[in-house]
């Protein structure tokens, strides 16, 4: 790969704890890259600035090391996100932003890193390498919350011009690092894997104390099956209400079912409302346990507790719950596609995610089968052993070095488009 210079690194991650995923996926990165400072010692250290919008998060307290500073965003900047279609004045022209560009250049920044998508990445023209979680906008577009309201074009809008001027990209698995090159045909060798990993704190303090404690905080029963997930129609919460439907008619099964996520905002809300309504069609309302966003420190505590992971979902290609569940010997239920499919391997019940009935018989097996349950659990730690965190640190690590030869070599690099 040739000698690293070391540069002055910018990192801005979402450090919003509602946003899921994506925000368990910042915070894994920042400790990784953290951990890298620690452990360089000579002359050799990249020097990192976070840019935060709020400079008070615990994890940010941490970054104590003389290399690493936090700079909190002050105008002139740019709402996050990318601006409504109808500010858009044609998507094939980006908009700029020459102040924010400059003020990143104050800062010293070389390099910056998006562990999300990001509009600030192509309209200041910083070198960035940046990650794309998925392109269902592209691939599912039936989907309300990718499409709907001006929604695709400001994904669109984002994708096109990021993945035109990144350094390097970055995909959560060989799957996904197919679906960028294949939808934006982009050169192979500019996609990189990286891998999601389980949250970084999700081993700790686990008691039976603090499972009785989060049962009793949350009036849950002593078996249940867990689902957490925002209320998004490509969640499919509504087929797993009629596969319990099916169960409870069919078996007699009275199955609880525990469901965290938030469900605010229009599209969210009117999926929790046909969950309910469906419940209650089917008589099963009292079988549901809606807890809305939980924090933290009690989902280690739930995943334990519960008898099954169950995420029936249309999006992949993988998805983090499935690990968290993994690394806390919670079988795991999900969706025969692409992507998950590789995911999982024979690690989780996959099942139709188009079929209640398909659903119906793998919460099934999973909750009358104590043999299934226990052979799921050992493959699913099995498979969590095959990608430690220091496969992921040594990822990312050489993604950044390449990225910092890259400028080296050529200090406007851009991704290549076949």
């Amino acid at each position: 790969m040739g000698e690293v210079n070391t540069l002055r690194i910018g990192i801005h991650p979402n450090l919003r704890p509602h946003d899921g995923g994506v925000y368990q996926y910042a915070l894994t990165m920042l400790e990784s890259l953290y951990a890298w400072s620690q452990s360089e010692s000579g002359s050799y250290s990249h020097e990192f600035v976070v840019f935060a919008h709020d400079c008070d998060h615990p994890a940010l307290a941490e970054l104590t090391e003389t290399n690493w500073s936090i700079q909190t965003f002050r105008p002139p900047w740019s709402p996050e996100g990318v601006p409504a279609s109808s500010s858009l004045p044609t998507l094939s022209i980006p908009q700029r932003q020459p102040d924010m560009q400059r003020w990143l250049m104050e800062c010293g920044v070389e390099l910056m890193i998006y562990p999300s998508p990001h509009r600030l990445s192509f309209e200041t023209d910083v070198p960035f390498i940046m990650s794309i979680h998925d392109l269902q906008h592209k691939l599912q577009p039936e989907f309300p919350e990718v499409s709907a309201d001006g929604e695709f074009e400001r994904r669109e809008y984002l994708f096109q011009h990021a993945i035109k001027n990144a350094t390097l990209l970055m995909a959560d698995s060989e799957v996904g690092r197919e679906d960028i090159i294949d939808c934006y045909g982009v050169e192979p060798a500019l996609v990189k894997s990286l891998p999601f990993l389980p949250k970084s704190r999700a081993n700790e303090n686990r008691t039976a104390e603090g499972i009785d404690s989060v049962k009793l905080k949350y009036g849950l029963p002593d078996n249940f099956l867990f689902y957490p997930a925002q209320f998004w129609s490509h969640k499919n919460h509504v087929r797993l209400i009629e596969a319990l439907g099916m169960l409870k008619q069919q078996h007699d099964f009275q199955i609880p079912l525990v469901l965290s996520g938030s469900w605010s905002g229009k599209f969210r809300e009117l999926v929790q409302m046909a969950v309910v309504a469906r419940a209650k069609s089917l008589g099963i309302e009292n079988q549901l346990h809606l807890l809305g966003y939980v924090q933290d420190d009690d989902m280690a505590h739930l995943y334990m507790s519960a008898r099954s992971l169950v995420m029936p979902t249309f999006f992949g290609p993988t998805n983090i719950p499935v690990l968290e569940a993994w690394s806390h010997s919670c079988p795991v239920l999900t969706s025969d596609i692409r992507g998950i499919r590789e995911q999982c391997g024979d690690a989780a019940v996959l099942t139709d995610p188009r079929d209640s009935k398909s659903i119906a018989e793998g919460i099934r097996r999973l909750w009358t089968d104590d043999k299934l349950r226990l052979s799921l659990i050992n493959k699913g730690l099995a498979r969590l052993a095959l990608y430690a965190p220091r496969d992921y640190d040594a990822r990312l690590r050489a993604i950044v070095n390449e990225a910092c030869v890259r400028l080296q070599k050529q200090p406007m690099s851009k991704v290549s488009i076949l």
